[in-house]
């Protein structure tokens, strides 16, 4: 094998049969899973143990997340929801329509992110709106962290099935 056909497999715009999609895939959930409202879960579960200080930042964070989030959504949320149909609505359309591998493998990483933006979304305004602290602030960004794992669990599991069904009908080794 000579360096250009090594590279070529490397960076192969095969989706679906490349390993480095399926590890974008895990690490694209782990990290939408691990940090809720853009805050990481363990500080979440320490401050339900220990509560105090930890509790404190806890709050703090969140109120800075949940504020910066609801005021990107009142300065620009038509346009930024505009563009997200615009962008999803092109690649489902190159992907499915015009049968594109790798917009098929782009649409199924961001339309399903789409649903952690409105999941997210709305439980910052849930909690900017009731005022959310302590043990009641912790038990909504663990709902939010469930939801984000089932939309995640659905997401990979679509995902797995439609790479596979690619991988059968082109077949692996093109």
């Amino acid at each position: 094998m000579d360096l250009f056909q090594i590279l070529y497999e490397m960076i192969d715009l095969r989706s679906f049969s490349n390993l480095w999609y399926w590890i974008a895939l895990a690490v694209m959930w782990s990290s939408a899973s691990h940090r809720v409202l853009g805050v990481p879960f363990d500080m979440v579960q320490r401050a339900r143990r220990r509560g105090g200080q930890a509790e404190q930042d806890l709050e703090d964070m969140v109120r800075v997340n949940v504020n910066r989030l609801l005021y990107i959504a009142e300065v620009s949320g038509p346009w930024l929801v505009a563009l997200a149909c615009f962008l999803l609505s092109a690649l489902a359309t190159l992907g499915f329509a015009f049968l594109m591998e790798f917009a098929q493998a782009v649409f199924l990483l961001a339309f399903p992110m789409s649903f952690v933006g409105v999941i997210s979304f709305f439980t910052a305004r849930r909690i900017a709106r009731d005022g959310a602290s302590g043990e009641d602030l912790c038990k909504r960004l663990a709902m939010c962290r469930l939801c984000i794992q089932f939309v995640g669990s659905i997401s990979i599991l679509v995902t797995a099935f439609w790479g596979m069904y690619q991988n059968l009908s082109i077949g692996a080794l093109g």
